[in-house]
């Protein structure tokens, strides 16, 4: 809306000059207007590339194109294909959708748009490009946004988008297969971001799954001199007067939901922590892909950091 207003300004800026020249006019109230609002349009334009955060950690993507599917069709005869294009270190495309036995895309059938719609408000028609269409805006798959009514898909383009990024940033083209439908394979599965946070935080999670069950969790964020968030007791006490629930609050919630609902989409959001929320969601997704497989190797993540 803002870069069509300014093109809007500066036809009009662009107009009235023309119109002047011709009539040769010296009127100098108009003459000031055009330059007002010239000086407007330099000045949005330039409030708009200071507000650009520059960004501090992280690495960058590199060109190519990323493929990840899932192996199985689920129990509704779908599965996942997903791939991004990154040209010139951006996300240029983003291609996610369902397919089922025939290879149809779940975004073309209208039946399932019919049926889903009429459930929740909302279809395959419209939540696949809303996704699709976020992750190439947004450059980050933690800032895209679940759509309601399709809260399940949303979360998995969204642990998806992640995976394939981190595969960006190393520049590894393997397609990736996730084995969604298998059950979990037994071992001790970790999880870190490499970067400390505009915060002063990083997270990371362990995850135990025995006799194929998810047993224990090990959630938290550390800082740089390695303390707890769940130990800052000034931490807490500012989160909570703001927000009504803090570290030692929505740790522990969350560990203990994964453990109980053994699925990282069935986690509830804990109110008052909604970032950290989906965040831990994101994470504890990929570790159950992990899971499933029986992948043991420690994920880094080389988490986005900018300034604030």
């Amino acid at each position: 809306m803002k870069l069509r207003k300014i093109s809007a300004i500066a036809a009009l800026t662009l107009s009235a000059g023309l119109f002047l020249g011709a009539c040769g006019s010296d009127d100098s109230a108009s003459g000031d207007k055009v330059k007002k609002d010239e000086a407007k349009v330099e000045n949005t334009t330039t409030n708009k590339e200071e507000t650009t955060k520059k960004l501090l950690a992280g690495a960058p993507l590199q060109d190519g194109t990323y493929t990840l599917s899932e192996k199985e069709l689920d129990k509704n005869g779908w599965k996942v294909n997903f791939s991004i294009t990154v040209k010139d270190g951006k996300i240029t495309e983003s291609n996610y959708d369902y397919v089922n036995a025939d290879g149809a895309k779940k975004s073309e059938d209208e039946n399932y748009q019919k049926m889903m719609s009429d459930k929740t408000g909302v279809g395959p028609k419209e939540f696949v490009p809303a996704l699709n269409n976020a992750l190439i805006e947004k450059q980050d798959a933690s800032q895209v946004e679940v759509v309601t009514g399709a809260t399940h898909s949303a979360e998995s383009f969204i642990n998806y988008a992640q995976q394939l990024i981190q595969a960006a940033q190393k520049g590894d083209t393997t397609p990736i297969e996730i084995d969604a439908q298998a059950a979990l394979k037994d071992g001790e599965y970790k999880l870190a971001e490499k970067n400390i946070g505009s915060t002063g935080w990083k997270t990371y999670i362990n995850m135990t799954v025995k006799d194929g069950k998810i047993s224990e969790v090990d959630y938290n964020y550390v800082n740089a001199e390695g303390q707890l968030k769940t130990d800052d007791e000034d931490y807490q006490k500012t989160m909570t007067e703001k927000s009504g629930v803090g570290p030692q609050d929505f740790v522990p919630a969350l560990s203990n939901d994964l453990v109980e609902k053994q699925s990282a989409g069935d986690v509830a959001v804990v109110t008052g922590a909604t970032h950290s929320s989906h965040s831990f969601k994101m994470y504890a997704a990929q570790l159950i892909n992990a899971a499933q497989k029986g992948n043991t190797t420690p994920i880094e993540v080389d988490n986005f950091v900018f300034e604030k």
